[in-house]
């Protein structure tokens, strides 16, 4: 019952047995080499059999672990460490015991093992209840995955920064918290105290009813909703929020419950109130302030005759008229870019004719000419494409000292269902500092005059395409690589 060359330190693989489909590993402690050998037969079919007479052969990974009585009573006590440090996992532990009435292996074994298996026993019998157990482990283990899943997902939402809040659904009005993470409360300053109740605690006097309104409808409906509202802190402290709200739904389609995220907006809030009033500013009161330099500087002229007064008034009126060129660019920029996205499609190559014919006539000396794929129509719906196209060609045009400039527009079609739109103009070239601004960004010392560059950059990342420049003393070419259909 010793030591033999088949049971060696450690576990090692008896008969080499093909890897079972299932990879189960059956750990055989079995002193007796007939029984060992019976065992490995029964199981080597079905399991991956190890061999093993140490007791370290525990520490490693199996899912069975089959043991006689004399290895029994030398590792009986290592079993439950074992089951400890394979929990939440079921570990079956089986003991092959002697017929004998009074076998001392038996007495106290089920506190250990799942399984006593009373020898002699037939070879099926014994299959069937090794076969159960391991059975019982790849559920528990399976529950296991599942366990270590959700807790995964519960830590994920317990650590977001994001405000996550899950509510209860009732047949009222009410949807009392059952949850809430801790970016709730760190955002809010409301903790568990407030589970069980309506989220409108955080609704205040400035909350206005149009969201409140929205939540409401929505519920009701069983349907999902994002609004942006003013709340409340729970020191008083207002902020803007925006929540989504989403129905959870269980197998019958019934809403049990409701997941809601928060993320505090009011930085973006009071950026978008400040861009609404400079936008305000650039479009009415610079405009008609500009009016007035334009028309005072048109009677001034009247009544001078000095050539050198007179060249100080164009001066004047030319950056008058450069200031309200701002103004209207800076609109336009803002227009193109808070159009929401949409699955309206327009024919780009129809829209171009249409632009060639407007920029001909807005300046008759110009030359534009158009190439574009023949056959049908380029249906796009990138949002701003045919604005950005414009403003590349009326830059050009404007930019250009000649007497008859010239800008040619080319469209190509690419199979992946992308589309490219090239502007080659004949002018000076686009300063360096202009294109700089892209790469580095606006500072004191670069910074872009021309607002139009950045319109025609913002409005191909918007459709996650590619802007480039090629500018040299030849002219510049503009190209602008968008998907069709972002």
């Amino acid at each position: 019952m010793g030591s033999n060359s088949e049971d060696s330190f450690g576990a090692t693989r008896a008969g080499a047995p093909p890897e079972p489909d299932d990879g189960a590993r059956v750990l055989l402690f079995v002193e007796r080499r007939r029984d060992r050998e019976l065992l490995v037969d029964a199981l080597s079919d079905r399991y991956a059999v190890d061999t093993a007479s140490e007791a370290a052969a525990l520490d490693e990974e199996f899912d069975c672990c089959v043991l006689d009585e004399s290895a029994f009573e030398r590792v009986r006590d290592r079993i439950e460490p074992r089951r400890d440090r394979a929990d939440p996992a079921f570990l079956p532990f089986v003991l092959l015991a002697s017929g004998d009435a009074g076998s001392a292996a038996k007495e106290g074994a089920w506190d250990r093992v799942d399984d006593v298996i009373e020898l002699p026993t037939s070879r099926r019998g014994l299959v069937s209840r090794i076969e159960n157990l391991i059975e019982r482990r790849s559920t528990s283990l399976r529950l296991s995955e599942t366990v270590d899943e959700l807790r995964l997902k519960e830590q994920a939402m317990d650590e977001s920064p994001v405000g996550i809040t899950l509510a209860e659904a009732t047949e009222g009005d009410d949807t009392p918290l059952v949850y809430l993470n801790g970016g709730f409360e760190e955002m809010t300053g409301y903790g568990e105290e407030r589970l069980g109740e309506d989220c409108r605690f955080l609704q205040g006097e400035d909350t206005a009813e149009e969201p409140r309104a929205a939540i409401r409808e929505a519920l009701a409906e069983e349907r999902p909703v994002s609004v942006d509202i003013r709340n409340y802190r729970a020191n008083g402290q207002k902020f803007w929020n925006h929540v989504t709200i989403s129905p959870i739904r269980d197998a019958d389609g019934t809403v049990t419950h409701y997941v809601g995220f928060q993320n505090d907006i009011t930085d973006r809030k009071i950026r978008e109130r400040r861009l609404e009033v400079m936008t305000r500013v650039l479009k009415h009161n610079l405009r008609n302030k500009m009016n007035l330099v334009e028309g005072y500087a048109d009677l001034l002229g009247e009544e001078i005759d000095d050539d050198s007064r007179l060249e100080s008034l164009a001066v004047i009126s030319e950056t008058a008229e450069d200031l309200m060129g701002i103004a209207s660019t800076v609109r336009t920029v803002n227009e193109t870019l808070d159009e929401t996205e949409s699955n309206t499609t327009v024919d780009f190559a129809e829209e171009l004719v249409e632009l060639r014919n407007r920029i001909q006539r807005r300046y008759p000396d110009a030359t534009v000419t158009l190439s574009l794929p023949d056959g049908d129509p380029i249906h796009v719906t990138v949002v701003g494409l045919t604005v950005a196209v414009e403003e590349a060609v009326e830059n050009a045009v404007k930019h250009n000292d000649a007497t008859n400039p010239s800008v040619h527009v080319r469209v190509e079609r690419h199979p992946d269902g992308w589309v490219v739109a090239e502007v080659t103009d004949d002018g000076p070239g686009i300063p360096d500092h202009e294109m700089q601004v892209l790469e580095v960004g606006e500072t004191s010392l670069t910074h872009a005059d021309r607002l139009g560059i950045w319109l025609m950059y913002w409005v191909v990342g918007k459709a996650g395409g590619e802007f480039d420049i090629d500018t040299g003393e030849d002219g510049t070419t503009i190209r602008l690589e968008v998907p069709a259909h972002p």
